[in-house]
């Protein structure tokens, strides 16, 4: 039995990490569930047939920032809309031909998961959604055409309320707005870089450089999707995506300048020591500031001197003792440096303005991602192959409960295929799915029957989902709290007469838990990842540039070569790490 003492001392190890949740992830929480609530309360004064579809699209784009929410709402109705058009014209072309339907709608899958693998948030989202909503619209209604239209219109206006209520809320109700949050983390982005220019004049220890240059990169590349939500929340900030652009090339360009400088740090030219010394002063001061009010006009000064230092003293004779070609190549990097921080600074001061720059005012570095179309293909044939298997399965025992387990396996199959880590993403879902099983059980089969009136659901079910909505507010828990808000309102399923009926919530469960698990082997069995084959593609990649670099068969814009690279390196490190680790494990076990 553990001692009193040895209880708390792990108790006093684990309060730490309980923190209160913060203000915003209050308001982030009241403003979802009570939204949620009002989506539920539309939906049941329209008499839908499936009104918790409206609550659960409300958790389902529920985002901090404003831009996101329409983001993810817009490309959620619009791929929705598709998947319905889409659903009805499969039942309605195949009629009977229960094959041809079941190809088509693995194909389709098949097909969604591919183009969602090669776009990225929140574009690759609504694809997904193009996808499966065929699964969720056209399996019920298979052998009953009469009824498609019906549910795709039932299935389109539910989600259509809750994208509405989301937005609005999110817009109106102590919003957070992209543009405010694209600001702060250019800022952040600007101290970081200066931290880790200071640390490479310092000749800091290599780990510590190694986690700053990572941390930077997938900060930077962040910026875009940010970027991307500020242009949504209005036509005026259109002109704020121009601005980001330009910064997030110029931030890009300057990381790139430090990792060169870092092969001189340690060189003996004594005509650069003086002046990278009073740089590195002037960073250091940097990283003490907060670049969302600080005026850049004096810093813009310094960097602009320093510049005008260092291009004298490129054209300065040398002493014969020291190595000219080098010292000039390190000259001409930090110049490089010191204009991409004097853009960052520029692009920074004019995201903080009120009055967008008129057009044109900014020449825009090219910014490209990757797009791996191998994995892609990888991705689209499981999806398919996964949903052709359990709905042929379907169709030919007409076993009703594996309807809803296939409908999850097409959901799961294709959704969670274009995550990093798509194991880790199916069990993150499963796990919210698991717990929310007992807690649906009692509000939905033991408290709410016994309860009189609409109200009282709409009070408990909220009561239940704002502890969860909390959860969602934290980037750690997100996903597995949103898995439960989903499944919580799919099992618990409020409707206007609460009826107990055990044995049909225990086929839902058995039906979802089950297609989730189906999922799970889909993805360990049917051209499981490999992670390794993603860095060797990426490696490949990035050589085949190089050696057409050299070779002059092509001369890209240097922020063209620049994002495409970062982009690589950031999609480079979750398969890198799962190499790693295979790795270690495999020594240990040796």
């Amino acid at each position: 039995m553990p001692s009193p003492i040895s209880s708390a001392s792990r108790l006093a190890a684990l309060l730490p990490r309980l923190t209160w949740p913060a203000r915003a992830d209050w308001i982030f929480a009241l403003r979802s569930t009570a939204t949620g609530a009002v989506a539920l309360v539309i939906a049941w004064m329209l008499r839908l047939e499936q009104p918790q579809w409206a609550m659960m699209t409300v958790f389902i784009v529920s985002q901090p920032v404003a831009g996101m929410v329409l983001a993810k709402g817009l490309f959620r109705l619009t791929g929705t809309l598709v998947g319905a058009l889409a659903s009805v014209a499969m039942v309605k072309l195949t009629g009977e031909a229960h094959a041809v339907f079941a190809t088509l709608l693995a194909l389709w899958i098949a097909l969604c998961t591919y183009v969602a693998s090669v776009l990225r948030n929140p574009q690759s989202y609504g694809a997904v959604l193009a996808g499966y909503t065929v699964a969720i619209i056209g399996l019920p209604a298979y052998d009953n055409a009469h009824l498609v239209t019906e549910l795709a219109s039932a299935r389109c206006l539910e989600i259509m309320i809750g994208i509405i209520c989301a937005g609005i809320a999110s817009r109106l109700f102590m919003p957070q707005l992209a543009r405010d949050v694209l600001v702060e983390r250019v800022g952040s982005g600007l101290r970081e870089i200066a931290r880790y220019a200071n640390g490479a004049i310092s000749r800091a220890p290599p780990s510590e450089l190694d986690a700053l240059y990572q941390r930077l990169i997938i900060d930077i590349e962040a910026l875009a999707a940010m970027r991307a939500y500020a242009r949504l929340e209005a036509p005026s900030l259109v002109t704020h995506g121009r601005m980001a652009r330009h910064t997030i090339g110029h931030m890009l360009s300057a990381i790139s300048a430090i990792h060169t400088l870092l092969a001189h740090a340690s060189a003996p030219d004594s005509t650069w020591r003086p002046l990278l010394n009073r740089i590195k002063d002037v960073l250091d001061a940097m990283t003490q500031r907060s670049w969302q009010t600080e005026d850049v006009r004096p810093w813009l000064r310094r960097i602009e001197a320093f510049t005008r230092e260092a291009e004298a003293m490129r054209q300065a004779p040398l002493p014969p003792h020291e190595d000219r070609i080098g010292a000039a190549a390190r000259i001409t990097v930090l110049v490089e440096f010191l204009g991409a921080m004097r853009a960052v600074l520029e692009g920074l001061a004019a995201l903080r303005l009120r009055k967008p720059d008129a057009p044109g005012h900014w020449i825009p570095p090219t910014l490209v991602i990757d797009r791996d179309h191998s994995n892609a293909l990888i991705n689209a044939v499981r999806a398919g192959i996964a949903t052709l298997i359990v709905t042929g399965y379907w169709i030919a025992t007409r076993w009703a409960d594996i309807g809803g387990a296939a409908v999850m396996v097409a959901v799961v199959s294709s959704l969670f295929a274009t995550m990093p880590n798509p194991m880790r993403s199916t069990f993150d879902y499963f796990k919210g799915a698991v717990i929310s099983v007992l807690p649906a059980f009692v509000v939905g089969q033991l408290v709410l029957p016994l309860l009189p009136g609409f109200a009282w659901i709409l009070i408990v079910v909220s009561l239940m989902l704002l502890p969860c909505a909390l959860m969602m507010a934290n980037p750690r828990y997100a996903s597995t709290a949103t898995s439960f808000a989903i499944n919580f309102l799919l099992f618990v399923n409020p409707r206007e007469a609460m009826t107990a009926s055990p044995w049909a919530f225990v086929n839902v469960a058995v039906a979802v838990l089950g297609g989730i698990l189906l999922s799970v082997a889909v993805f360990a069995l049917v051209l499981p990842p490999r992670p390794q084959r993603v860095v060797e593609r990426v490696v490949d990649a990035f050589r085949a540039d190089l050696t057409r670099l050299c070779l002059h068969e092509r001369l890209p814009k240097a922020s063209a070569f620049e994002s495409l690279a970062y982009d690589r390196i950031n999609q480079l490190m979750a398969p890198l790490e799962r190499v790693v680790q295979r790795l270690g494990m495999g020594a240990a076990h040796h």
